[in-house]
């Protein structure tokens, strides 16, 4: 199809008539059209439409319609029926009552134009210029950040189950696209093994048995990988997907042995870290994650919204990653593409996971944004049982190298280190000779049989040692306590995009759809607040049980 542009039409007088008949005081929709106007044109998709072909639907209505969509959590039926049903949405469209609409699967190549021009961001970039065109959004203000975990729509698989499946998804595909190719090489126990899904209840029990089993698939997939590589098989069988996605999987989980037998991997032979190892033939993007006591298998969004008072919140930013990715990791991310769009913050509220040391000093020297959140806790007893002297209560000379404890000693060495967690840190060590008949010895030296001399270690360089110090700092202080309750919004935010735009569960399959729909979602999410604002609908308080609120009352006299 190719797109000839047109301007947008006022909306039509009997659709105005009837909308504003039906609903005096307006909907979100409505508002945001007198308000905005049609808020996209035609000109704005120009790059996703081919020169020639058939005329295209208006994109600025489907973009607007896909906004709606994802708002209220439809699927493209629903939205398609909506667009013939609703009068708001007809309001909004610019469409007459009696118009009929499109057909539903135009919603679906809309949403692949998006990603084949690598336009997945236009929708959310455009509305949030919009936002900045108000004064809604500006740079070095306040944001806040978090994450929530997503699951992709996949079932969990153990290891034995996902080599199963990952034999029976390539079959699968090559009985679709080459059929006799397939029929000639077919063993008839493979037609037993891999004809229907393979489930944990129907494969052996016990660790010998299911290692036997597991080692009969790897023959099956090696021998159906070697047919493929072949030189007499067609070439472009290498390219379809499912068997990339089974050679991926073997390497993860066989190997040969000495003898040219299939093992099957074990700890001890290397299994990858769940970063890298996939986790379903189905959806080899989606990784298997574990934060605190959940676990899941699927993605992490990280959402950044505005938090200025008197204001609606406004996404700013969404990033998507593999479950297992960390927060931490998202941050330079965060603030890169904040950079690009001119909106980075002064105050970043963020927990824990996004800063460390390194974070704290590389975000406020490449982009001036101040991290505000609670840091990572000193584990070491004298810092946790506050019944001793902790690093902190050391006085370090970066210039001279040198340490003072509290009871005025230097230290003996200065050491460049890499720490349990592959920290850089400078590991300083004191004199045993001072420190053993050191009268506040047991506030440094617990057992004197296995410590004769006190050892700390600190971050480095010196910027991230400081850095980290002054977080510390201002995290004990009642303004630090006072401000970071901003933080806690976002959670707010992200349970309504849970409820409302369905984000928890991926719509789609892979990192770059499943980011689509995250991206959709957010745009959706601020359409909505902006709307609401825009009407005068106040921002919900936190809900507070009965008791709660009784108690919070005065007492009577």
């Amino acid at each position: 199809m190719c797109l000839h542009p047109h301007s947008v039409d006022p909306v039509p007088k009997e659709t105005a008539r009837v909308a504003k008949a039906a609903f005096p005081k307006g909907t979100t929709y409505m508002t945001m059209r007198d308000e905005l106007g049609a808020i996209f044109e035609d000109e704005d998709f120009t790059h996703l439409f081919p020169s020639r072909g058939q005329p295209a639907m208006a994109p600025w209505r489907l973009a607007l319609v896909t906004i709606m969509q994802f708002a209220e959590g439809l699927s493209d039926r629903q939205a398609a029926d909506a667009v013939r049903a609703r009068i708001d949405w007809k309001y909004a469209l610019s469409l007459e009552l009696a118009d009929p609409g499109f057909d539903a699967s135009v919603l679906c190549e809309f949403r692949s134009r998006l990603l084949e021009g690598d336009s997945e961001r236009l929708l959310f970039d455009h509305l949030l210029e919009k936002y900045r065109e108000m004064g809604l959004v500006k740079a070095r203000g306040k944001q806040r950040t978090d994450s929530t975990r997503i699951l992709a729509v996949v079932r969990g698989l153990n290891r034995l189950e996902l080599v199963g499946e990952s034999m029976r998804h390539a079959l699968d595909a090559l009985a679709t696209v080459a059929p006799q190719w397939l029929r000639e090489l077919v063993h008839e126990e493979w037609t037993q093994r891999y004809a229907r899904r393979l489930d944990d209840h129907r494969l052996p029990k016990g660790k010998e048995a299911r290692q036997e089993e597991a080692e009969k698939i790897g023959a099956d997939g090696y021998g159906l990988l070697n047919e493929i590589l072949s030189e007499g098989s067609p070439a472009w069988l290498r390219q379809i997907p499912a068997v990339e996605t089974l050679r991926r999987v073997w390497v993860q989980n066989f190997f040969y042995d000495e003898s040219a037998n299939v093992r099957w991997r074990t700890s001890e032979e290397g299994i990858p870290r769940s970063t890298d190892y996939i986790s379903s033939p189905f959806d080899p993007d989606c990784r298997y994650a574990r934060k605190f006591t959940t676990s899941w298998v699927g993605y992490r969004i990280h959402i950044t919204e505005t938090c200025e008072e008197g204001l609606p919140n406004v996404i700013t930013d969404v990033q998507t990653a593999p479950g297992p990715v960390a927060d931490g990791d998202a941050t330079p991310l965060i603030h890169e593409a904040l950079k690009e769009k001119d909106l980075l913050p002064e105050t970043q509220f963020v927990d824990t996971g996004y800063l460390d040391a390194e974070l704290l000093a590389e975000s406020e020297k490449n982009y001036g944004v101040d991290l505000y959140g609670p840091t990572r806790p000193d584990y070491k007893w004298q810092a946790r049982e506050r019944t001793g002297f902790e690093a902190a209560a050391f006085a370090i000379d970066w210039e001279n190298e040198v340490a003072t404890c509290p009871e005025g000693k230097e230290s003996l060495s200065w050491t460049p280190a890499i720490d349990r967690q592959n920290t850089k840190v400078m590991k300083i060590k004191f004199s045993g000779k001072d420190c053993m008949p050191c009268p506040s010895r047991d506030l440094c030296i617990r057992s004197v049989k296995d410590y004769k001399r006190r050892t700390i270690s600190i971050r480095r360089p010196r910027e991230h040692h400081e850095a980290l110090q002054r977080a510390r700092e201002r995290e004990g202080t009642a303004e630090f306590k006072a401000q970071y309750t901003r933080r806690a919004g976002v959670e707010g935010t992200i349970s309504r995009a849970v409820r409302t735009c369905e984000v928890r569960r991926s719509r789609y399959i892979g990192l770059s759809k499943t980011h689509l729909h995250h991206l959709l979602s957010a745009t959706s999410l601020s359409f909505l607040r902006v709307g609401e604002w825009l009407m005068g609908v106040p921002k919900a308080k936190t809900s507070r049980s009965p008791f709660a609120r009784l108690m919070a009352q005065p007492a009577a006299a």
